[in-house]
């Protein structure tokens, strides 16, 4: 189904990422991600991201590979950068913990299984989803990727 009214794909996910940033600023989530960016529009979503995070007083960070869980499919976000979006240096560091855990883990072909499972689930508390959430979209046979109106 579509709009019937013609929206902008940069507009459309600049207000996604002023969203995003509000709620990190209010302590709803933690840690929250862009939608992810084709990079020829990364400098203008930077700019943006930029302006809105210190109009918050919160943080960003480019991401240029966003870490695989089981909570979103790698398919979304492949050939795509992200931005992460914190207001506190623990939230980043705890998202930068799990990128290396993943990283060792795949250097063993260990990335699988209950040690997946566990990291996905860190990951999807991290950005703040309940619990029910979280458990819903590991156990997915097919991954549920966020939808994305444009």
């Amino acid at each position: 189904m579509r709009l019937s009214y013609q929206v902008d794909q940069i507009s459309y996910e600049i207000g996604m990422i002023n969203s995003f940033i509000e709620m990190v600023a209010c302590g709803v989530k933690r840690l929250a991600i862009s939608p992810p960016i084709d990079p020829s529009n990364l400098n203008i979503m930077l700019e943006a991201s930029e302006i809105i995070s210190d109009g918050f007083g919160t943080k960003y960070r480019f991401e240029e590979s966003l870490i695989v869980t089981d909570i979103q499919s790698a398919e979304f976000t492949e050939g795509k950068n992200s931005i992460l979006y914190y207001a506190t240096d623990d939230a980043i560091a705890e998202y930068l913990d799990l990128k290396e855990k993943i990283k060792s883990l795949t250097e063993k072909n260990q990335y699988f299984g209950q040690k997946r499972r566990e990291i996905s689930f860190a990951f999807g508390r991290l950005l703040g989803y309940p619990d029910e959430v979280i458990l819903r979209k590991i156990d997915s046979p097919s991954h549920i990727d966020p939808f994305v109106l444009i």
